[in-house]
């Protein structure tokens, strides 16, 4: 862990959607230098799935050796940030760094985004990054300590793949990049301005939620970007306009042993968003040198199906399937393929010994799985690695993504099979 300098003592930090996660995890490392913490975020009561409010994470800051200031803020209203910024300065005398953590996420497709989530997405990340700003920078010109602004925001990556299943998520995230990388250049030698993204999957309650049971294992420690954010606060004014990625940071200041930062030590771990080379082949190279589970990863390579169409794809699965996989997945699979062998085909690892085969499902599927008949081959066959073909838009996957994770150990057990 990168240890605490105490040059943050009586600085004061205005930091957007703290009362959790990365957001909080930076509070509490700021606060051990002793400095000063407005928690503004929107949660003042208990959420029933997520844990901590602004109430319980400025006891958190006090208890860690720092000051709280706890802000009812939602960051889309000008009027809440404005009262926000007027109480912090009336309670501090200033505010020296601003971390635009908060931020709305919705891994959904054009048509299965409803204008109420595109609006949360742009009014949180993009409008509310650039509006805390603005109402903050003025006091940010004025501070005595090196004045910061740290966005968590991912590197502009315009490969279309990071678009194409998540246009809206992608445009309003990229919306806090671009605020680093103009306020950057607009107030160079005055406030330093950069973007910081980790790595891999960071454990949080959000993405508990968003990948289910188990995923934490996958995810390092929100301590990670708090260590790098740390790092980054520390540097002159001149340090302006990067895009940092956490891991790189901190290696940079001497820190080898990443594994302490781990959930799960020595468990593969799940890569993020937005980085990669400069192709979907290249961010699965990445994402398996960096050690993507097994869910992410191709069955082992076996020989194609000679004859081809999906029914032979399909008598294999049914020869696969047994009771033991029913029970170990409980899941219910439709599969809308198109192509030259279009057509809806099930597979249900829900009741019984399981059962495939053409047409609707008896019930509602857990999940929904539209890609290439050609593809979809390819993919149980084991030539068309599943990373690849969600990443690049070849596979569009609706419904529970834990339940269609496990769906890789019925590859493995075809693989067995030799198909």
């Amino acid at each position: 862990m990168l240890q605490n300098t105490g040059k943050l003592a009586g600085v004061t930090l205005f930091i957007t959607g703290a009362s959790r996660g990365i957001g909080k995890a930076i509070a509490l490392k700021a606060a051990r230098d002793g400095a000063n913490i407005v928690i503004a975020a929107k949660t003042a009561e208990a959420h029933p799935k997520l844990p901590g409010t602004i109430y319980t994470a400025a006891e958190e800051v006090e208890a860690a050796g720092g000051k709280a200031l706890p802000c009812v803020v939602d960051i889309r209203d000008e009027q809440q940030i404005g009262n926000a910024v007027k109480k912090a300065v009336d309670t501090f005398g200033g505010i020296d760094i601003l971390v635009n953590n908060a931020s709305a996420i919705s891994l959904t497709g054009t048509l299965e985004t409803p204008m109420k989530k595109v609006d949360l997405m742009l009014g949180i990340n993009l409008r509310g990054t650039y509006l805390t700003s603005k109402l903050v920078l003025p006091h940010l010109l004025k501070s005595r300590f090196t004045p910061h602004i740290l966005n968590l925001s991912p590197p502009l990556n315009l490969n279309p793949m990071w678009f194409k299943n998540h246009t809206a998520y992608t445009m309003a995230k990229y919306g806090m990049s671009m605020c680093v990388l103009g306020m950057a250049e607009e107030f160079k030698g005055q406030i330093a301005v950069n973007a910081l993204w980790p790595r891999t999957a960071i454990q949080t309650a959000a993405m508990d939620m968003l990948g289910g049971e188990g995923v934490g294992k996958q995810c390092r420690t929100a301590d990670i970007m708090a260590d790098a954010a740390y790092a980054v606060l520390l540097k002159p004014a001149a340090f302006t306009g990067h895009f940092l990625i956490d891991d790189d940071v901190l290696r940079a200041e001497g820190i080898k042993d990443f594994d302490k930062y781990a959930v799960q030590p020595g468990h593969p771990l799940l890569p993020d968003f937005f980085l990669d080379e400069t192709s979907p082949e290249g961010l699965v190279q990445t994402m398996e040198e960096h050690g993507a589970t097994p869910a992410f990863k191709p069955a082992s390579q076996a020989p194609a199906s000679s004859s081809g169409p999906i029914e032979s794809t399909f008598d294999v699965i049914r020869a696969s399937i047994n009771e033991d996989v029913v029970k170990s997945t409980k899941g219910l699979y439709r599969f809308d393929l198109t192509g030259e062998n279009s057509g809806v085909w099930f597979l249900d690892l829900k009741s019984g010994a399981g059962s495939a085969g053409a047409g609707e499902p008896t019930d509602k599927a857990d999940v929904v799985m539209t890609m290439d008949s050609a593809d979809f081959s390819k993919m149980f066959a084991g030539k068309l690695k599943p990373t690849l073909a969600f990443m690049s838009g070849k596979l569009r996957i609706k419904g529970d993504m834990t339940m269609a994770i496990k769906l890789e150990k019925l590859m493995s057990w075809m693989n067995k099979a030799k198909l």
